[in-house]
């Protein structure tokens, strides 16, 4: 009886569930998974649905879905929720799906909401039901499967990628919820023009949320109704926008959305585009975000995107974070968009990391080879019978670059890691470079020099000191 209930929308729930397709042609956007040609529908034809994960944002009709591939394979559809479902609540599912088909012959599609807030365990208990057909699984997950479902699950499964409903396929929907609905049909609404517009922008892509403040909107258009007498509510922008006032952002920072957003903040100054930098480092504020995380990444930016090309950015990062510690929020904010805005519009070079990179690779390529000598120091008569400190020429004397003379390990004598952009101050830097390199090519001088720190004789400034 229970298969015979859920096949009926609920028609007295909150305005989502009654609204909720009962076949796929009712589902709005999604066009590459449900249009003629889309994989979902394809499969739908061919009558089997594998296990498979939804991934999309809330919203999106993974639930919905997960229901009609269900009823249109004649499937019992149980459903677990990961957040309040243990091992020993997916095991008693488990048993009774094993019940329902040797009794009955009938299939059971297990959809499992959230299904990336299971353990590894958990998921583990999944998979003997799956691989042998016990049941379909259909997950729903907001995040990452590749990073949230354990690697056996996910060889199993097929991932579906739903994504944010645009505002034109939100406004489709809420035009049918108000003619189809019986009960909003009921209260013979004046809809202002760009009433709907507005809510379908503001839903973020998400039909549930537009749904509801849709009903909220509704119910508040008919109370000032009647307070003012009125026979006719109004459903205007303005009251959209009054129940739309306490919404949330669409961002969790420990989810997909968090590093989506902070993914975007970056690349946008890295794009020169100082508008969008604002606006993501604002969203992500007004959202909760921590500020003193938000800053970290932009003094890493500084060296990472910036670096010589503007040394000065890594200076207005650090200040914004000092400023920030000293006068806290809401002021504390200021600095921190003027810091988002210095960095975008500064001149970028990512030579920095690259030499970082190259630097790194060169020391795990050839180990830790053995210094120059004249680089070491000569503190003792061991050290300078060995020769350490011998020819070592000092630069100050020798207008700052010593012909001849060799800093890198021999094995790496050509090896240039560190290579400036022609852009920003990283252009004269890059002339510097190839100053230095050509001089530093050029023979050694031949004869003594007073420079020289021989063994037992006049030292350097620099060697003055027991170590480097």
């Amino acid at each position: 009886m229970a298969d015979l209930f859920e096949a009926i929308a609920p028609r007295d729930g909150p305005l989502a569930d009654r609204m909720r397709p009962t076949n796929i042609d009712q589902v709005v956007g999604q066009e590459s998974l449900l249009g003629p040609e889309g994989i979902v529908r394809r499969l739908l034809s061919s009558g089997h649905v594998p296990s498979l994960v939804f991934w999309g944002p809330p919203g999106t009709g993974k639930t919905t879905l997960a229901r009609l591939l269900a009823r249109h394979v004649d499937a019992h559809f149980e459903t677990l929720s990961a957040v309040l479902a243990g091992v020993s609540d997916l095991r008693k599912a488990l048993t009774e799906a094993r019940r329902r088909k040797g009794s009955f012959g009938r299939s059971t599609l297990l959809f499992v909401d959230e299904i990336h807030r299971w353990s590894k365990s958990q998921q583990d208990a999944l998979l003997h039901a799956v691989e042998t057909g016990l049941v379909t699984l259909v997950g729903a997950t907001t995040e990452n499967p590749s990073f949230e479902l354990n690697r056996a699950l996910l060889s199993r499964v097929q991932v579906f990628v739903l994504e944010a409903l645009s505002a034109e396929a939100i406004q489709q929907l809420l035009k049918r919820a108000l003619r189809d609905d019986p009960i909003l049909a009921a209260q013979d609404l004046q809809v202002d023009g760009d009433a709907l517009a507005a809510l379908s922008a503001a839903a973020d892509g998400d039909a549930r949320r537009a749904l509801s403040v849709l009903e909220m909107a509704v119910r508040d258009a008919r109370q000032v109704a009647e307070a003012e007498g009125s026979e006719v509510p109004v459903l205007s922008r303005e009251r959209i926008e009054a129940s739309l006032r306490h919404r949330t952002l669409l961002y969790d920072k420990a989810g997909d959305a968090h590093y989506g957003v902070i993914s975007a903040f970056i690349k946008s100054m890295r794009g020169t585009d100082p508008d969008a930098a604002v606006y993501y480092l604002v969203r992500m504020l007004e959202s909760g975000e921590e500020p003193r995380f938000l800053l970290r990444r932009m003094v890493i930016f500084a060296s990472e995107d910036v670096g010589n090309a503007d040394p000065r950015a890594l200076r207005v990062a650090t200040d914004a974070l000092r400023a920030f510690e000293l006068v806290g929020l809401p002021e504390g904010v200021l600095p921190m968009v003027q810091a988002a805005t210095y960095l975008a519009l500064a001149p970028k070079s990512n030579a920095v990391l690259e030499a970082y990179g190259a630097a790194r690779r060169a020391v795990r390529d050839h180990g830790a080879l053995p210094v120059p000598p004249q680089l070491l120091p000569g503190d003792d008569a061991i050290s300078r019978q060995l020769g350490h400190g011998r020819g070592y020429r000092y630069p100050h004397a020798q207008g700052g670059v010593v012909p001849g003379e060799r800093y890198l390990p021999q094995a790496l004598e050509e090896l240039q890691l560190y290579r400036p952009r022609s852009v920003g101050l990283e252009k004269e830097l890059a002339a510097r470079a190839a100053h230095a390199r050509r001089v530093r090519n050029e023979p050694a001088p031949s004869g003594p020099s007073p420079t020289v720190a021989e063994p037992g004789g006049p030292r350097a400034p620099e060697e003055s000191t027991e170590s480097d």
